[in-house]
């Protein structure tokens, strides 16, 4: 496994928003005094083979890559194992999905997650699958144990559509999270339904989207087979990331340095303002596994 840390520097020349550098980096001395050289891992795992020529996703590769990113986050061999220090027989699992339907959640991914919680001992009437009506349901209403995953791309009111605006539907009026570019969605974190129960997030990084303009906006040339998962405990370390590798994309692409609009504060935010977890690359463990061509990160 390669490991890699992205210096401060090379991270402010990634991002080109000095506001949203100084969002992250503008810290008290008492908290600097209080860091530790603890860092926070992220999984990012890639396999060539993942896609057909269609785009479509192969779900035993998807398994042997889920396997692999959790015993590697874990530092555990056996995937079963793995799977058992993250979900016990007697959790109520709640798995959060996407449904966006230009670049929902892999429907093959789901049923991986869901058959590794049930092998985990979990009975299928004590697990759920959805994106939304989660206020409607009882599972998620009574659940022990959360799996947060959805895809990585680009959102006219908060930058990025990621692991941390995926909780938007756990309330019934999501616009009253919408002020400020959405700066303060880590609130959503500690509603009571979904505080302190997220055992696993999994941002995909399949087929991202890097590009757009306006509400609800797709287009299949911004997308690229990237053929990537990012999995990990942390959903803020996991977003950092993802906006990393989306800000290479696009200066890959527009030949120069385009940042996101609006920037993505929020996930910045979650660290420096909330004490969600941690967005500064250079307290972020990233360990890289598999496919490396043209991985930008």
């Amino acid at each position: 496994m390669e490991k890699d840390v992205l210096t401060r520097r090379e991270f402010l020349k990634t991002t080109s928003s000095a506001a949203l550098a100084g969002a992250l980096f503008l810290k008290s001395p008492e908290d600097l005094l209080a860091e530790t050289d603890k860092k926070t891992r992220v999984i990012l795992i890639r396999d060539k083979d993942i896609l057909d020529d269609d785009n479509n996703v192969k779900e035993e590769v998807l398994q042997e890559m889920m396997d692999t990113a959790v015993t590697a986050l874990l530092d555990l061999d056996d995937p079963a194992d793995a799977w058992k220090q993250l979900i016990k027989p007697d959790d109520v699992v709640g798995i959060k999905t996407n449904n966006w339907p230009y670049l929902p959640t892999p429907a093959a991914l789901n049923r991986v997650i869901e058959k590794r919680v049930m092998d985990a001992g979990v009975p299928e009437k004590k697990i759920s699958i959805r994106d939304q009506g989660l206020l409607g349901d009882d599972v998620f209403l009574n659940a022990t144990a959360l799996i947060n995953v959805r895809p990585l791309r680009t959102h006219h009111w908060s930058g990025v559509g990621s692991l941390l605006k995926n909780y938007i539907t756990f309330v019934s009026e999501p616009w009253d999270y919408h002020d400020d570019s959405c700066a303060d969605l880590a609130k959503l974190w500690r509603l009571p339904v979904a505080e302190g129960k997220t055992r696993l997030n999994i941002l995909v990084v399949l087929t991202p989207l890097f590009h757009g303009i306006g509400p609800h906006h797709f287009s299949a040339e911004h997308t690229w087979a990237y053929k990537g998962l990012l999995v990990g405990t942390d959903p803020v370390a996991l977003d950092s990331t993802g906006v990393r590798i989306l800000m290479a994309k696009r200066r890959e692409y527009f030949e120069e340095d385009r940042p996101l609009s609006p920037p993505p504060k929020h996930v910045f935010l979650a660290d420096t303002r909330h004490s969600l977890g941690t967005a500064d690359p250079n307290k972020i463990d990233l360990v890289k596994i598999g496919w490396k061509d043209d991985i930008l990160i």
